[in-house]
């Protein structure tokens, strides 16, 4: 008779976790059922808004929406996906803007404005490149995932029905941003020499951008304090099963991805989308109990 508890739990297609997903990482307690989202976002929302899911992969700033208006999910600090973003900011190739300065007073599309990419790229813009943000229409897609939140004003939502590319090809966008794989086909990033721009911005920061991040629903938490633990062994036992390369050999836990994740709650409370400025603690109150010695 098999004891392990069975959860239903959502992952994008991560090199990192494939040793979860074919089983060659197994609990003696748990069982993981898998439900595939096609595209992964699906599945943030369906958590976040009473699913059934137990555990999923997370946007890190859909998290913190859904923690600023009580939902019963905890984050643990397990980054799943992670990316720079200076050069998914694109243009038109013949495009006259010169740089992001250029972007003040005009219009730029972006799935949603709480997208996670979004935040990030705004922040940039702010932070680095003195952007006013204020004086930039952020045209829309989509909703937020945490059916609450309302955007802040100076958005507005595409007509039903349109696509980021096909608004920027029509001249009714300046700019769009937060496609996660940019085809290059016609556009040219915003940023100057993006590439080389972000990776000099990592490294006088410090910092790698965190995007996705570990949900689990409360009540499972409640019932097995043990959940969080289990789940964070097996994360880091199907990570070291992966080539430790890219993106994939940057650590889990809150320590090394402190600062990232203090920056993009910062970005948050900065562009409206929390109220206020929400700590790691907060967010990661687990964080200590987390796999005890791999984690911290």
């Amino acid at each position: 008779m098999d004891d392990r508890l069975t959860i239903r739990i959502a992952l994008g297609k991560h090199e990192h976790v494939a040793a979860l997903k074919d089983g060659r990482v197994r609990s003696p307690r748990l069982t993981l059922e898998f439900v595939e989202f096609d595209p992964l976002p699906g599945a943030f929302r369906h958590m976040v808004r009473g699913g059934d899911l137990d555990v999923s992969e997370m946007a890190l700033t859909t998290h913190l929406l859904a923690h600023d208006f009580g939902k019963p999910i905890t984050a643990l600090p397990i980054p799943l996906w992670r990316r720079l973003h200076h050069s998914n900011l694109v243009c038109l190739a013949a495009s006259g803007l010169r740089g992001p300065k250029d972007l003040e007073g005009r219009r730029v599309g972006v799935r949603a404005f709480s997208q996670t990419t979004g935040v990030w790229i705004r922040g940039i813009l702010a932070t680095q490149y003195g952007v006013d943000l204020d004086s930039i229409t952020w045209v829309t897609m989509e909703d937020a995932h945490v059916a609450e939140y309302v955007d802040p004003p100076g958005c507005e939502r595409a007509p039903a029905g349109s696509r980021l590319r096909d608004l920027l090809h029509a001249g009714d966008l300046v700019a769009i941003m937060g496609e996660r794989d940019v085809d290059p086909a016609a556009v040219r990033p915003v940023i100057p020499d993006a590439e080389a721009a972000a990776k000099a911005w990592s490294a006088e920061t410090g910092i790698f951008p965190v995007n996705h991040v570990v949900s689990v629903r409360n009540d499972l938490l409640d019932r097995y304090p043990w959940i969080a633990d289990e789940l964070a062994k097996m994360f880091e036992e199907a990570r070291a099963l992966c080539p430790q390369t890219g993106v994939a050999a940057l650590p889990y836990g809150l320590a090394p991805n402190a600062a990232a994740m203090d920056l993009l709650f910062d970005f948050a409370h900065r562009q409206r989308l929390t109220p206020k400025r929400y700590t790691l603690r907060e967010i990661f109150p687990l964080s200590e109990q987390v796999a005890a010695g791999s984690m911290s």
